[in-house]
């Protein structure tokens, strides 16, 4: 051993620090075990907070996938049963072999006798009871019968909820008032006018249990069951688009209390179902049929809801062979706002059709003691179209005949349906700008595929009974 050496053992073995440098050595081990501890724990804390990171990015993504699929995969539902309903007024009768169909009426009670849980109707105005407009007459009954019926329904538990225009002095609204003070419904008020500037609760809707529903053209009104030509279609045992068409009835029913259209729309009221991905329905035991419901205005369309007036304008535009059109009123212009403006789209629509694809254009309007005089100009000057250009079109005005007695606002064909060699659109609006931009309106599109020709080939047979009845005449003396 160096003389060195020996003098630094010597100094360790003598200085009393040595006891504290190998109790220091001694836990060295300890407090490196306590490090590696330390990492450990703070490694299995990073990695349960990136699986966790990992886990929600992975379900998002599958979500965005979900909803990407549901996007482009079209719904389906078959067993859907769909029934055409219409109302002839009283003392109207067609020729012998004419098509029939079930009544409104029957219609309305079927869907009341069914149901279990809930009633939602949308509607203008309630005048089912001839009281309401002071009428005394045999005609009013069947309205009262509903009446009455919604009334009994209601205290054996069924839910019924009712969205209508507010009460004015012209439509008080006493039925539902009613209703409401008898605690056998919810009814709000849609102040359309307050949240877009202008306009009704136009719609004509039931919806039953989320499985069954009507649209058309009928109006809560007993006139309309006996007094008036109407038309409608009443879907059963169809949840996929009776689901679709809640979201519509809850569109009205939330603003009816709300102050503002909401921006952007909860997820509540957004819809998959549209033209571009319409639900295939395989109804009545026939071939499956592309279906969606569109809606009016605009403003209460949210993300992927088909607003009325682009649905109308989508089924003329795919005709190739015929457009024929039942409405009451006609008019390439709005009517009700304070100064009327020009508003061709689906006027150009209509001859576009016959002028550049040669379809055949036949327009049905209605003729009563309530017709716009200028309506007849309108008329005329697409009547004109016929034969320029080789294009085929026809115009000719409905009139139901008088009724026995007067009762105001009655006896008038107050169909809205437009069907084509291949599409049926059933809807709730006149045919002026007014019920497409402020105006609170539903329309039933059914594109009907694989050479289907069920509810599609109704509509045809009922529209070509009314335009060779003795009821229409030419816009000209020939067409």
């Amino acid at each position: 051993m160096a003389r060195g050496d020996s003098y630094m053992l010597m100094r360790e073995e003598t200085n009393p620090d040595v006891f504290v440098v190998q109790s220091k050595q001694a836990r060295a081990p300890i407090a490196s075990m306590e490090r590696t501890r330390k990492l450990l724990i703070a490694f299995v804390i990073f990695m349960g907070i990136l699986i966790i990171f990992l886990v929600v990015v992975l379900e998002h993504i599958i979500k965005s996938s979900n909803a990407e699929t549901e996007q482009t995969t079209e719904p389906f539902s078959s067993n859907c049963t769909i029934t055409l309903v219409e109302s002839i007024p009283e003392n109207v009768t067609f020729s012998a072999g004419s098509v029939q169909n079930p009544s409104i009426y029957d219609g309305w009670m079927n869907l009341l006798d069914i149901a279990e849980e809930r009633i939602d109707i949308a509607s203008f105005y309630w005048t089912l009871q001839g009281s309401d407009t002071k009428t005394k007459d045999y005609s009013t009954e069947e309205g009262e019968t509903v009446f009455k019926k919604l009334q009994d329904v209601a205290k054996a538990g069924v839910k019924i909820r009712i969205v209508q225009t507010p009460p004015t002095d012209a439509f008080p609204q006493i039925d539902t008032n009613i209703l409401s003070k008898e605690g056998l419904a919810d009814v709000r008020s849609l102040n359309i006018t307050r949240l877009v500037g202008s306009g009704i609760l136009h719609t004509k809707m039931w919806l039953v249990d989320g499985k069954h529903f009507y649209v058309g053209s009928a109006n809560q009104d007993w006139r309309a069951l006996t007094q008036v030509q109407e038309l409608g279609l009443i879907t059963y045992n169809c949840s996929l688009m009776a689901n679709d068409m809640s979201k519509i009835f809850d569109v009205y029913w939330d603003l009816a209390q709300d102050t503002k259209i909401p921006n952007p729309w909860p997820k509540k009221y957004q819809t998959t179902i549209n033209a571009d991905s319409p639900a295939q329905i395989k109804f009545n035991g026939s071939n499956a049929a592309s279906v969606y419901l569109s809606s009016s205005p605009p403003k209460f369309c949210p993300p992927d809801r088909t607003d009325d007036l682009s649905a109308i304008i989508r089924v003329i535009d795919s005709a190739t062979k015929f457009v024929f059109v039942s409405v009451m009123d006609y008019f390439p212009t709005t009517l009700y706002t304070r100064q009327r403006t020009y508003w061709p789209v689906i006027d150009d629509a209509l001859r576009r059709a016959a002028f550049d694809r040669k379809v055949h254009v036949r327009l049905m309007a209605s003729l009563w003691n309530h017709t716009r005089s200028d309506m007849k100009n309108y008329l005329r000057s697409l009547a004109a179209l016929n034969y320029a250009n080789d294009a085929y079109v026809q115009v000719r005005l409905y009139s139901v005949p008088p009724y026995t007695k007067e009762i105001p606002f009655t006896r008038v064909n107050h169909n809205k349906y437009m069907v084509t060699e291949s599409v049926a659109y059933i809807g709730t609006s006149n045919w002026s700008a007014d019920y497409f931009l402020y105006t609170g309106g539903i329309g039933y599109v059914i594109n009907e595929t694989e050479n289907s020709s069920n509810v599609r080939a109704q509509l045809q047979a009922v529209f070509e009974r009314n335009w060779y009845s003795n009821f229409t005449t030419p816009i000209y003396d020939k067409d």
